[in-house]
Parts: C-alpha cells; sequence; structure tokens
C-alpha cells in the first residue's frame, strides 16, 4: 500500500433487523428525534430513483476530479451497501455514470451518495439505482487510481465511517454513526409508534 492509495476490504456492518427498523421512518423523523443529527448539505440532492434507501456506507475518498479507485470500491459492496463518494464538492467532472450504476447493481449495491456530480443521466434511470448528488455533468473523471477505500470520510459537510447507517430520501440524506444506531431505532420508536 502506497501513500495516496489505501484499501480496507472488510468492515463492521449493521444487523439487517436493524435496518429494517430505521427502514420504515424518514429523515425528517430522524432529525426530529436527535439530539445532534448528521444531515449532509441540502446540495446533494436525490436525483435518480429519489426512493428511500438505508444502508451501510461502503466509502470512497477521491482527489477532486479524480474516479479511477471508485470501481474497486465498487466491487467490495455487499447486497444492501450504500457507496458513499467524498469528492470534495467537485461538479466539472463525473464521479459515477451507467457503467458504475451497472457494477454497482452486478454486487448488490442500493444506492450511491456522491458529494460531487455523476453523468449518463438517461441509462442511469433506466437502472434505477438510487443516485443522490450533488450535480450532474456530462465530462469523465480521471482514472489515476488514487484514493482510498473504507476509510473515515467527509461527505457533504458530515464524517463517515465505513459501516455508520446512510439513511437518504426525498427530504436528504442523513448518517447514523453505527455505535448509535440501536439508540436512535429506540428514540424513533418511542417517538413515532408504528
Amino acid at each position: 500500500m502506497s501513500y495516496g492509495k489505501r484499501v480496507n476490504t472488510t468492515f463492521d456492518r449493521p444487523d439487517p433487523q436493524l435496518l429494517a427498523r430505521l427502514a420504515v421512518y424518514a429523515t425528517p423523523d430522524l432529525c426530529d428525534v436527535a439530539g445532534i443529527f448528521d444531515c449532509m448539505t441540502s446540495s446533494i440532492k436525490p436525483w435518480v430513483s429519489a426512493g428511500k434507501i438505508v444502508g451501510p456506507a461502503l466509502t470512497v475518498r477521491v482527489p477532486p476530479g479524480e474516479g479511477g479507485i471508485i470501481p474497486t470500491a465498487i466491487e467490495l459492496a455487499q447486497p444492501g451497501d450504500i457507496v458513499v463518494i467524498a469528492g470534495k464538492g467537485h461538479t466539472e467532472s463525473a464521479y459515477w455514470g451507467d457503467l458504475r450504476s451497472s457494477l454497482a447493481l452486478k454486487y448488490g449495491a442500493i444506492g450511491v451518495i456522491i458529494d460531487g456530480a455523476f453523468r449518463d443521466i438517461d441509462d442511469c434511470e433506466k437502472m434505477g439505482l438510487p443516485i443522490f448528488a450533488r450535480g450532474l455533468t456530462c465530462g469523465a473523471s480521471g482514472k489515476a487510481g488514487t484514493g482510498e477505500i473504507n476509510v473515515p470520510v467527509s461527505c457533504g459537510g458530515v464524517v463517515v465511517s465505513p459501516g455508520d447507517i446512510v439513511f437518504a430520501d426525498r427530504n436528504g440524506v442523513c448518517v447514523i454513526p453505527l455505535p448509535y444506531a440501536a439508540e436512535v431505532a429506540e428514540m424513533l420508536e418511542k417517538r413515532f409508534p408504528r
């Protein structure tokens, strides 16, 4: 491993039953119960298949405009993972497109959150993988392969660690740190019984 490229292949994921408990709520519910809530900037919006997604974060940290390491990250996804790309808000070239959506679906990822831009919106819509991003562009990103996978990242103004629970819907994107997820589920169930 060299400076500028680090790949961690595993991380702790939340219990599927815990994810199911959380999935019945919306992001505003989460914000209402949390004394401190971690919501990404409102600039990150739903672009494709804007349904709700709830799952563990598979994190990717890349330099602005560089996306060559992202396919490696996608290939590490397990069913139910959400790819979180910390692209430092860069929107002049795309970190994601139709080929990456296709690959993500193959490995079972259920969505992607991008602090940056994506492209190929028509084909991405046909595939249906939910995409939340800062913007849309036609430009391609670099392919040098620098970056880090499954490390703590800053995405949309929020620190996201691998395995943290990403909660995204039409209202926005929130992150629940994994150590607090069970407590948050209990708070939601108490405040909004179903």
